[in-house]
């Protein structure tokens, strides 16, 4: 059963054909499974093969295409009517004679459109570079690009989904609460994360969790100079820096965290750093206003440190929501100097001060919507220096 109605999928396809009319596209090819959840409500973790859904300008449904075994986890989590579930046999599956995309490009001829220009989502994670060769060689013409033409019209929520990222904000308080609880000296890594797991998962006695599209990032000691980091199987010591960087999940809509905790007493350079980013962190979503640019947020912040004689050179944020992974974000407007994004109401961000130092780091972050007035975070957390 889709997770939205009906109404509101016709809506995101509309708005979709919309955007693919400026672009001159009368067909569009998405494989990004974030946007065929968007489009379709189709979600199955399918996405190690090719996949896609058909937004035909003149059609009121898309087509989903994907393999013969996933046509029933079509039915039971898309919208769209039966007829425009197909599926393709399993010789196509990892073959050196013939691909999935010769099959979605099969389709289209046979459905008569092959008059229609084409657009693909050319960067999307999962539409690889032979997809796109065996598609447009099946299709005997060129495609126009489609890249980020959905992820741009889901920029701005919809009330249902925000209720779903408040949900997943609720998750959140409960996996930082548990991380926290699990950093002790001699408790290993790997323990620490397995509670955070299973946090994400049962989520709350009201409603469950999802799992995340990035895993817990949770680097200890002189490895919190660096982000993207996971964890090991070692235990935790004394006088150890943790840093947290971890999400709540509802239904494929996230709420991403992050907090850094100090296992005994901190190191006043740590301490120092911790102060200056969380009083940035709360000037920053104290001044942001809808119609604010992205790079007009992001000065806010770049203003506050250059006082305390630091600065950061990575973005301080990004959209982010709906996905899958490897990533929660959706690819489109940045908290960074040049983004002109214009923010609205409904546009949700995770913003992200982390400050990776040469030897020690310091992350806090906040996930929010815009308002009409402001911001409204997703979770309500301390923001400081957590002291085990």
């Amino acid at each position: 059963m889709a997770l939205f109605s009906r109404n509101e999928y016709l809506k995101r396809i509309t708005d979709t054909k919309t955007a693919m009319d400026k672009k001159g596209i009368q067909i569009l090819v998405v494989c990004d499974p974030a946007n065929m959840n968007y489009l379709t409500g189709y979600d199955g973790w399918s996405f190690y093969v090719p996949q896609a859904v058909l937004v035909i300008d003149d059609q009121e449904e898309p087509l989903w295409i994907g393999r013969n075994m996933d046509v029933n986890g079509a039915k039971h989590t898309a919208f769209i009517k039966e007829e425009n579930m197909i599926g393709y046999s399993d010789d196509y599956v990892q073959s050196d004679i013939k691909h999935p995309m010769n099959f979605v490009a099969d389709t289209i001829k046979e459905k008569g459109w092959t008059d229609k220009s084409v657009g693909v989502e050319t960067d999307a994670y999962y539409y690889t570079a032979r997809s796109d060769k065996e598609l447009r060689k099946t299709l005997g013409k060129d495609v126009l690009d489609g890249n980020l033409l959905v992820n741009w019209v889901r920029i701005v929520k919809s009330d249902a989904e925000i209720d779903l990222m408040n949900q997943a904000g609720k998750i959140a308080e409960k996996v930082m609460s548990t991380a926290l609880d699990n950093l002790a000296v001699g408790t290993r890594e790997c323990d620490a994360v397995a509670s955070v797991y299973q946090a994400q998962i049962s989520g709350l006695s009201d409603f469950g969790g999802d799992y995340p599209a990035i895993v817990p990032m949770m680097p200890t000691g002189d490895k919190t100079s660096a982000p993207h980091l996971t964890w090991t199987d070692d235990p935790y010591q004394n006088s150890q820096t943790v840093n947290l960087e971890l999400a709540g999940c509802r239904n494929r809509y996230h709420c991403p965290i992050a907090r850094t905790a100090f296992i005994g007493t901190p190191p006043e350079k740590l301490q120092t750093l911790a102060d200056i980013t969380v009083e940035g962190l709360n000037i920053t979503l104290d001044g942001i206003k809808p119609g604010m640019k992205g790079e007009d947020v992001e000065l806010i912040w770049r203003e506050h440190i250059a006082k305390k004689g630091f600065e950061k050179e990575s973005r301080i944020g990004y959209s982010m929501g709906l996905n899958y992974p490897p990533d929660w974000g959706e690819h489109t407007a940045s908290l960074r100097p040049g983004d002109k994004t214009i923010l609205k109401p409904n546009m949700t961000f995770h913003m992200i001060l982390g400050m990776w130092m040469d030897n020690f780091g310091f992350e806090c972050s906040e996930s929010f919507r815009v308002t009409e007035t402001g911001v409204k975070t997703f979770a309500s957390f301390e923001r400081k220096l957590f002291v085990i």
